[in-house]
């Protein structure tokens, strides 16, 4: 697996979770609750929300509350189940083994967080299931181990049911081995602050980044296939606090990544002139 699809929070037997920086979130409902619950009673959790809507960060923040490491693997077509679980190797001195990302989440009580699991593969996600009920194990048919979850391990994936849907799905069968917190994105004020306090940009103009997001997003039904994130606001106020003129910085960050199509980028790029007069 390309290494840059898997991240590691905290490394282990290194630097403490509660050393670090607390990973900024603001809850839009009870999913702070509900996650905590779900991780004393070993419970997996899957979130369900819009691209770029604070699902990582939930899951970054939450690993940061509860003083977990956090493994963060990025999900693809390619991913296989070697790739979460491990895998021998050839050396010098023979064949030597090497738990995966998945593996090592298991044995050092981590949270592992699978992003838009239904990327990778259906015979991928089918090991994930014995860690998802009371077993919470995890078989190692290459080495004939059966790895018994540690204490503080959790399983969290998540996905984009809007998105996903039209070309792939999760099987009922896996779907209901989950407690789903659903995800959105924040209300308008709730947005502005988030992206004022990602970015530092003057909350006026958040507050304009997150109305040109809501016309924006009401272009969902005339083909503009994904509608801005939070990400992208911020990604847009980020530009702005660094002197790029904010209808530019919109332009870039918004308008362009969202759509290749000549009326539709025109189109947008219109709301942006009429937001920032």
């Amino acid at each position: 697996m390309d290494a840059a699809t898997i991240s590691q929070q905290q490394p282990a037997g290194g630097v403490q979770p509660d050393a670090a920086p607390e990973p900024y979130y603001l809850p839009g409902a009870d999913e702070v609750e509900v996650f905590t619950q779900c991780h004393a009673q070993g419970l997996a959790v899957m979130l369900k929300g819009p691209t770029g809507c604070g699902k990582t960060r939930f899951v970054e923040h939450m690993a940061w509350r509860l003083q977990r490491p956090l493994i963060t693997i990025s999900c693809h077509d390619d991913l296989s189940a070697s790739d979460l679980i491990g895998r021998f190797l050839i050396t010098h001195d023979g064949t030597v083994w090497q738990d995966g990302p998945l593996t090592r989440a298991v044995r050092e009580g981590a949270l592992c967080y699978l992003d838009e699991v239904v990327e990778a593969r259906q015979d991928t996600v089918v090991v994930l299931h014995p860690l998802t009920d009371h077993r919470r194990q995890l078989p190692i048919d290459k080495t004939g181990e059966m790895l018994q979850a540690a204490p503080g391990f959790g399983l969290v994936v998540s996905y984009n049911p809007g998105y996903q849907r039209m070309l792939k799905d999760l099987k009922p069968s896996t779907r209901q081995r989950f407690v789903a917190l659903d995800f959105d994105f924040p209300a308008p004020e709730a947005e502005a602050r988030i992206v004022a306090r990602e970015s530092g940009i003057a909350e006026p103009d958040a507050r304009a980044l997150v109305q040109l997001a809501q016309r924006l997003r009401a272009l969902h039904d005339r083909g503009l296939a994904e509608v801005p994130s939070t990400r992208l606001l911020v990604a847009a106020a980020q530009l702005a606090v660094r002197g790029v003129e904010l209808r530019r910085a919109c332009v870039h960050a918004i308008v362009a990544p969202l759509s290749d199509d000549a009326a539709l980028a025109a189109a947008m790029r219109d709301l942006v002139d009429a937001t920032f007069v």
